[in-house]
């Protein structure tokens, strides 16, 4: 039992909402100009940046690939995103391995033969972080690369789901996954309901596993609903704009 009432007698989370509910997401694309795609989004109060450089000539030639494109992911979280200020260095082990899952997730949903002997590059921005980093980082990068015009297979949906004291709950917040709660995070493409990564934080019993990942599944599906929305408001208003 941790310190916190993650759970109420009602059933209602620390911040209000239902185990199955998730926090309200906002999202827009296009909010960088030099880049060739970008997407703001927020999970809550998790507010994450993406910005996506290329198809362009690789910058160190021994990495160069001749029959696809290589995929390159770099991580920053801003001092202040969360309420201990602290500077990260690009070489932080946290945001490394971040930068690895984020990597692992989209090289098989990119079509990177069609950008041979190139590279792709990944920023993502951590501006405020309050829980479920990994997916919104994910979903952002989603939304930046079809932004950018860059081939995938599907959409790459991600939402994280936990055993929070005695029923499984869908997007958790920062208290959620700081008190003793087990974690999973879910990348997965809606369309084939094939699963691209999944990352857990902490053990979870064997009982309550197939419970958490058929919730995060469910916040997958969410998730696509709202990306998607975002991607066809976009394109319906360039569409707009070229026909004046």
């Amino acid at each position: 039992m941790s310190r916190v009432e993650l759970l109420s007698p009602e059933g209602l989370r620390i911040d209000g909402r239902r185990p199955a509910e998730l926090r309200k997401i906002t999202s827009t694309t296009a909010v960088l100009s030099q880049a060739d795609g970008s997407a703001y989004l927020e999970h809550g109060n998790t507010k994450v940046l993406a910005a996506v450089y290329g198809p362009r000539e690789a910058r160190h030639r021994a990495l160069v690939l001749h029959d696809r494109a290589i995929i390159n992911v770099e991580f920053n979280v801003a001092p202040f995103s969360t309420g201990e200020r602290r500077r990260r260095t690009k070489n932080d082990k946290r945001l490394l391995e971040m930068a690895s899952f984020v990597k692992q997730t989209f090289e098989p949903v990119v079509v990177t033969t069609l950008y041979a002997r190139s590279q792709i590059d990944i920023y993502l921005q951590i501006i405020q972080h309050d829980g479920g980093t990994l997916q919104a980082c994910i979903n952002a990068a989603t939304m930046a690369l079809i932004d950018a015009g860059i081939a995938m297979t599907d959409y790459v949906c991600a939402c994280t789901a936990g055993w929070v004291e005695r029923e499984a709950a869908i997007d958790l917040n920062h208290i959620e996954e700081s008190s003793d709660t087990s974690e999973v995070t879910v990348a997965m493409l809606p369309k084939s309901g094939k699963i691209t990564l999944m990352q857990m934080e902490s053990r979870l019993h064997v009982d309550k596993l197939e419970e958490v990942l058929s919730l995060a599944g469910e916040g997958c599906k969410q998730m696509h609903v709202v990306m998607d929305k975002t991607i066809r408001d976009r394109a319906e208003d360039l569409a707009a704009k070229m026909a004046v």
